[in-house]
């Protein structure tokens, strides 16, 4: 494992030296969402009691600009290398596929953090929303990240150009964020559309972080904590496979 570090600190400084790209961007869209749907939606729906709808809506954007961002960053850098051919150099160093695993996520989750507390400190003055359990937002913004770092791990080890990497980001990972109740309340879907938004694991992570802020969520923050934990576990698990046996890069 000792070694990890070099490659840690290189994807780090991969995503900070291009940072009004990789950390400004995500936190101004986030803010042009919060000013458009608050705006909008402020005074027409009401989710929580005593909770505004800017107030609701803002935890919601902060964990998915974590979540985009985690994944953004390790797809990306898998998917540059092998595109620019400087995946060799990497393969020709010592490092086990642990180490790999460990820095790319790693990295991931620094990136998705960054811009996470970039969005709250940005839309912070628009509704100053509640923190009643810090500690809840923490593990949940974590365990995103990684969660999604480990997951654009594999889409860039099974991308081969940056246009099957666009494909997995549009029709997979947007869809399932922007579908996951960052806008609204599960509650108040049709019952169908309910159970289907249960089966959608980004659900989970948004409505635990909410629950960090607020008290209340959409489901058990505990039930949340267990579904959010075995999908990081599975889905490493499939991350370190793919790593140990040299999918698409060795091969």
């Amino acid at each position: 494992m000792r070694g990890w570090q070099a490659l840690f600190y290189k994807e780090i400084l991969r995503f900070w030296k291009v940072g009004f790209q990789t950390v400004a961007a995500p936190v101004i869209t986030a803010i042009l969402y919060l000013v458009i749907f608050g705006h909008v939606l402020e005074d027409r729906v009401q989710v929580y009691d005593s909770v505004s709808y800017t107030a609701f809506l803002l935890p919601g954007l902060v964990m998915m600009s974590v979540l985009q961002n985690a994944f953004a960053n390790s797809s990306s850098s898998m998917v540059q290398s092998k595109v620019m051919g400087n995946l060799v150099f990497l393969m020709l160093t010592p490092l086990s596929h642990r180490a790999w695993f460990c820095a790319y996520v790693g990295s991931s989750v620094v990136r998705g953090l960054a811009v996470g507390a970039g969005v709250l400190l940005a839309t912070w003055w628009f509704a100053q929303p509640s923190l009643v359990a810090p500690l809840w937002v923490l593990v949940f913004a974590i365990l995103g990240a990684a969660l999604l770092g480990a997951l654009g791990l594999i889409a860039g080890l099974w991308a081969d150009k940056f246009d099957q990497m666009a494909v997995f980001q549009n029709f997979i990972i947007m869809p399932m964020t922007f579908l996951s109740g960052v806008f609204y309340s599960i509650h108040s879907l049709p019952e169908f559309w309910r159970q289907v938004s249960h089966l959608n694991p980004f659900f989970y992570m948004i409505d635990g972080f909410r629950y960090g802020f607020f008290g209340v969520s959409d489901t058990s923050p505990w039930l949340s904590l267990l579904l959010v934990g075995g999908a990081l576990l599975c889905v490493s698990a499939l991350a370190l496979h793919l790593l140990r046996t040299g999918y698409k890069i060795r091969h």
